[in-house]
């Protein structure tokens, strides 16, 4: 039986290239770490450079351990390669690779917050030995630490911790304010005094004391304004709201190597916000309290920091979920269990590089015997070249009933083009194929189809227009060709031939045309395998760029398939 993780909370700090930070909780034992596949089902990072199978943490003596599974270019903990290693708190993982991912193990904060407060008893309690306040205040502090560290709704623990600093400094309110995406800072929590909320609106935090705590990277703490520095004697808002205390303490994350060295030396990580307190009345602020701001402080920046990126994977899962849906249902739309028509036999698959594609393919019967297919490649990839597969669809199986086909790629072309927000074009292959063998047929920019037959493997269906959608304007006419029993169609998307290897060398067409070479009569679904494969072989496990689509016809009667 494998062991449990040691902690619920212990996960990794994924970092981006970018920049981009997520947070994933390591709840599995082994959990795996790769570019795709079953064997990083828990971590993938979508990179080439990176291995299928490239690495395992494992539970064992109640640690985590890193195990190299094969990266290619090696695993490194701290700079160091290793082949295996128990992880430790703040430990960095890195790849072997310039400007890649980065993983900052993150160990249980629990166990290293109460070692840190405990650490503090001696001087908190010393502080004041005449009196109970020094007990009373720790107790305040640990009460904080201990809800900081809660399952409780962000916005309460946020608002306790609030309500905690506002008791210790005897001020008249508290404001929590979060830097947001334009630099600027924003009112997210406001309380006063006995716990009650603020209206943020009616709400003039002094702008010069906080620019001082920011300009100088660390807390301004007035005890008495009337012997303050003269800027915060005169600053507008302190005179019209006859503030006589005022507390801003800036907020940052830990730095990425954190220590006390780093932290003596004035190094900060990212700016977040600050906590901000004030007081009509002079704050006896001592040295004890000072020190329990500046652990709340501390706390309040690492929940916070921890709280964004738990927030971040929820909407990342969030949308997951959604993508999920929709990938679901894009998956349900095309044809499944293809039926043999009289005349032509079908096969056909999509496996989109996104959780959801920009292309489509379908077969349907039209009137008179006849049998509709099409191949579609919408500009783009995810969510809205896949908003425009469906559009598609729905405006394409209509010529079912009997609508002329040019008429329906003309309108599907000026209705795109009057909408010009879309953003969105689309190469398509639509074909006619009635029970004599003629098809008709308007390529609308997409690839050629393959032709195998009896003289072997050409392109007859290159003649066409542009892709719908991106001149507006465009004709679309229908061409034919006679198609003889046993003749077989191999339509595709891009995503085939344009498909690259690690060295960002293409497919292409006649590497394409090589792997199909003496398998005329094969089977449809052999045929389709043999394509899949060689795409595979070639690209050595380089990520998937774009949409794969493959969809074979063969004419003639259903058991020549």
């Amino acid at each position: 039986m494998l062991e449990e993780p040691t902690s619920n909370e212990a996960g990794l700090e994924v970092v981006a290239p970018g920049g981009a930070r997520r947070f994933v909780r390591i709840t599995e034992s082994p959990f795996f770490i790769g570019r795709g596949g079953e064997t990083a089902k828990h971590l993938q990072l979508a990179d080439p450079r990176i291995s299928r199978s490239c690495a395992a943490i494992l539970v064992e003596a109640q640690r985590h351990v890193l195990e190299d599974r094969g990266q290619r270019h090696g695993i490194f903990v701290n700079g160091e390669k290793i082949a295996r290693r128990v992880l430790d708190d703040g430990d960095v993982v890195t790849f072997g690779v310039e400007n890649f991912y980065e993983l900052k193990y993150c160990a249980s904060t629990l166990d290293s917050s109460i070692t840190d407060v405990l650490s503090r008893i001696e001087h908190l309690t010393t502080s004041d030995p005449a009196s109970g306040g020094g007990l009373h205040k720790l107790n305040v502090l640990l009460e904080a630490t201990a809800l900081l560290h809660s399952r409780l709704p962000l916005e309460s623990v946020l608002g306790t911790m609030l309500d905690h600093a506002i008791t210790v400094t005897d001020a008249d309110r508290g404001l929590l304010l979060e830097a947001d995406s334009a630099g600027g800072l924003q009112v997210r929590l406001a309380r006063q005094s006995g716990g009650r909320h603020l209206a943020a609106e009616n709400l003039t935090p002094s702008q010069t004391a906080i620019r001082m705590a920011l300009d100088r990277h660390s807390s301004v703490i007035t005890e008495d304004l009337a012997q303050a520095v003269p800027d915060l004697q005169v600053a507008v808002s302190i005179v019209a709201q006859r503030l006589r205390a005022v507390v801003v303490i800036p907020l940052y994350t830990m730095p990425q190597h954190n220590s006390m060295e780093s932290t003596s030396h004035g190094r900060h990580g990212d700016f977040l916000g600050v906590v901000y307190l004030d007081s009509r009345r002079p704050a006896a602020f001592s040295k004890l309290d000072r020190r329990i701001l500046d652990a709340l402080a501390s706390e309040a920046a690492s929940i916070l920091d921890n709280a964004r990126l738990v927030e971040r994977e929820r909407e990342r899962k969030r949308l997951e979920q959604e993508l999920g849906i929709a990938r679901d249902i894009q998956q349900a739309l095309l044809p499944r269990g293809f039926r043999d028509f009289p005349h032509m036999t079908v096969s056909g698959t999509n496996i989109p590089c996104l959780t959801v594609g920009g292309d489509y393919f379908d077969v349907f019967p039209m009137d008179n015997g006849r049998t509709a297919f099409l191949i579609a490649d919408v500009s783009g990839k995810g969510l809205g070249a896949a908003l425009l597969t469906t559009m598609l669809q729905g405006a394409l199986t209509g010529m079912s009933i009997g609508a002329d086909p040019a008429r329906v790629f003309a309108h599907i072309n000026r209705f795109l083009c009057e909408h010009a927000e879309v953003g969105r074009y689309a190469t398509m292959f639509f074909g006619i194929l009635d029970r004599d063998g003629s098809l008709e047929f308007i390529n609308a920019g997409h690839p050629s189809p393959f032709l195998l037959c009896e003289d072997g493997i050409c392109e007859p269906f290159s003649e066409g227009s542009f892709p719908v959608g991106l001149v507006d304007g465009a004709e679309y006419t229908v061409a034919r060709h006679q198609l003889r029993p046993g003749d077989t169609m191999i339509l595709f998307s891009d995503g085939v031939t344009e498909a690259m290897d690690p060295a960002d060398d293409m497919f292409g067409v006649e590497r394409f045309r090589d792997a199909l070479g003496g398998l005329r009569s094969a089977p449809l679904e052999q045929l389709q395998r043999v394509v899949l494969d060689g795409v595979q072989r070639f690209t050595r496990g380089a990520a998937q760029a774009d949409d794969i689509t493959v969809l074979l016809v063969r004419y003639g009667a259903s058991q020549a398939s």
